[in-house]
């Protein structure tokens, strides 16, 4: 196997992905499984793959990545913005297209945390007069 061209981390709500990318076909490795093997849903395809279709990179490069913590949805957006970071350590011409794209742009929604007296976050229980 030949050494990685870039490895980049990415994050979303509790998520981290760290990718290396590779010159290639075009394959996904994700912890040791294939794309459509761990994220089953074509949404979650889509979001994995949006940054190298908007650079038209989708066949130059093999991305193996291994993620941990979170859940689908987050997941894969920690490995779109991975991916995002690699292809611009290694074409910074790409960085205006991505940027514009908003990949480059982390996610800053978590889950808010719980306070006392109430069932989540904001729910309060059942209110009784009497």
């Amino acid at each position: 196997m030949t050494a990685p061209l870039t490895q980049t981390t990415g994050r979303r709500k509790r998520a981290v992905a760290r990718a290396s990318l590779r010159p290639g076909t075009g394959q996904f490795t994700i912890n040791g499984k294939t794309l459509e093997a761990y994220f089953p849903t074509d949404a979650s395809q889509m979001v994995v793959a949006e940054p190298m279709n908007v650079t038209e990179t989708r066949e130059a490069y093999d991305v193996n990545a291994t993620i941990h913590g979170g859940g689908a949805s987050g997941q894969a957006g920690a490995l779109r913005m991975a991916i995002a970071r690699s292809l611009v350590e290694l074409d910074p011409e790409s960085r205006h297209i991505l940027k514009t794209s908003g990949l480059l742009t982390r996610d800053p929604r978590k889950k808010e945390s719980k306070k006392y007296g109430l069932k989540k976050a904001r729910k309060a229980p059942q209110f009784t007069k009497r």
